[in-house]
């Protein structure tokens, strides 16, 4: 079971990853068509009206995208470390997830999987210091 643990971590510092990689994209693009905007506004008076509105719309699309990696990331990454803290996050996203067709929900009903399995919830408990010379 704890190798579909470690796992489960992996796919969401991946998908993470893919989050902060589309909220880069995102930001660009729209960054650049503000650019182009604010080059024409010089001639065209409609540029200067759409660009406050194209810069708030790629601002708010960038940092949604990025608030919603975070979660995401940390999760994996405590999962890698079975931090119990995480395997409730874990959860909580995994049930979000179902509503993500269809990656998101295979990726949903594989964590619910194997965080709510017997064999998963001994992997969290914390373990009892060894001493030193055991």
């Amino acid at each position: 079971m704890e190798r579909h643990v470690r796992i489960l971590g992996i796919l969401h510092i991946i998908g993470g990853g893919l989050w902060l990689l589309g909220a880069l994209t995102v930001g660009m693009i729209f960054g650049g068509i503000a650019g182009v905007l604010g080059f024409i506004g010089v001639h065209e008076p409609d540029a200067t009206i759409a660009l406050p509105i194209i810069g708030f719309i790629g601002t708010v699309l960038t940092v949604m995208l990025v608030i919603f990696s975070i979660p995401s990331i940390v999760a994996g990454f405590g999962l890698l470390n079975l931090q119990n803290w995480a395997r409730i996050l874990t959860i909580v996203l995994s049930a979000l997830y179902l509503f993500k067709v269809p990656i998101g929900t295979a990726v949903g009903i594989y964590g619910l999987w194997v965080l709510l399995s017997p064999g998963a919830e001994p992997l969290f408990r914390p373990r009892l210091a060894r001493p030193a010379g055991a």
